[in-house]
């Protein structure tokens, strides 16, 4: 690697990082605050809400991360062009280098995001649930207060009568509405919450299971004995995807033993894959819009960030809505960046000489 394409990839690296690590503090700290009920309501310590918010992060990565590396390399070619190191890689034919420069963030970007997206978001889903299981367990079987009714997550409100001193639960109630079609009430005369090492789960005793539709329709089931893995309280929607909590490898090594290919295993894979596209065609909007001098000044001067913001948005829109897929707008960015370079780089033939 040239010093020159070594020099510019430091600089569009180091600013890139600064960023991404500023935005990622900012949002695990709004996330603490969000959770904070974990510590206010359901009793529990500082650390675990420091890391469940921690493990919301990874799924939100993906929508701020090739955003934050498009701002870093504008911010740095803004750099350039401000102290003149910009005219002088061109002047001195250093074109290469810094297209050079800009292929090793964009590699290095789609390296991390593809990461992020098919590993590490998968395993912090997985780990969030636990913690989500765990959190609930230790609530209705220590912490939850009798006679007082308490949200587990958003829909499941629990009550229970009291608590013996062998950890039995006397009246146990469950209110689950998570399901717009179904409410689901748990009635027992007595509950205990166990473990099998990997689940939590809570053994109903004496009591019944009531179904409430929407069109009103009542049914109530009846029972000695009824378990409730913990997990299904604990989903924000109603029941779990097990693919979410699944890495990318593992669920094609597993589509290739059983040779099912579902649509919605192969639409999951092609979203993940997806992020790594967004990079490169942030980077290349950015460097056919701020990788060239120009001395031109506008009377509004537009912040590049702004810019960049603003074609994440339009990208994102196009992504949503386009009947195409959700690769429309990174490839529809590709396309446009891709002609842009070509057309500043493209050998223009000299003007003819005049003589008098």
């Amino acid at each position: 690697m040239k010093r020159l394409t070594a020099y510019l990839s430091r600089l569009f690296v180091t600013d890139a990082l600064i960023l991404f690590g500023v935005v990622c503090v900012l949002l695990w700290l709004v996330n603490c605050l969000r959770s904070f009920d974990v510590v206010a309501v359901k009793g529990q310590g500082l650390w675990t809400l420091a890391f469940q918010a921690l493990l919301t992060m990874p799924p939100l990565v993906g929508a701020f991360f090739y955003v934050c590396v498009g701002i870093g390399l504008a911010r740095a070619l803004q750099a350039l062009q401000a102290n003149k190191e910009l005219h002088i890689i061109h002047a001195g034919h250093g074109l290469r280098s810094l297209w050079a420069a800009t292929a090793v963030v964009a590699g290095a970007g789609v390296v991390t995001i593809l990461l992020i997206s098919n590993f590490a978001e998968p395993a912090a889903n997985r780990r969030l649930s636990l913690l989500s299981a765990s959190i609930a367990a230790d609530l209705v079987s220590a912490t939850l207060k009798p006679q007082q009714f308490t949200q587990v997550t958003p829909g499941v409100i629990l009550l229970i009568g009291g608590r013996s001193g062998n950890g039995e639960i006397q009246e146990f109630f469950a209110d689950d509405r998570r399901d717009p079609d179904t409410r689901r009430t748990y009635v027992a005369e007595s509950a205990r919450v166990s473990s099998d090492g990997e689940n939590y789960i809570i053994e109903l005793r004496n009591g019944a299971l009531q179904y409430t539709e929407s069109n009103g329709r009542f049914s109530e089931i009846s029972f000695a004995r009824y378990d409730i893995n913990v997990d299904l309280l604990t989903q924000e929607g109603y029941g779990g995807n097990p693919m979410l909590e699944t890495n990318s490898v593992t669920l094609v090594q597993e589509a290739f033993a059983s040779g099912n290919w579902t649509s919605e295993l192969t639409k999951l894979l092609f979203n993940r894959m997806i992020e790594g596209l967004r990079v490169i065609a942030i980077c290349m909007m950015v460097l056919a819009m701020a990788g060239f001098p120009g001395g031109r000044r506008g009377r509004i001067a537009v912040p590049m960030e702004a810019v960049v913001l603003l074609l994440a948005f339009v990208e994102r829109g196009a992504s949503a809505y386009s009947p195409l897929g959700p690769s429309t707008g990174a490839l529809l960015l590709i396309v446009i960046s891709g002609a842009v370079l070509l057309q500043r780089t493209w050998p223009r033939r000299p003007l003819p000489m005049v003589t008098t």
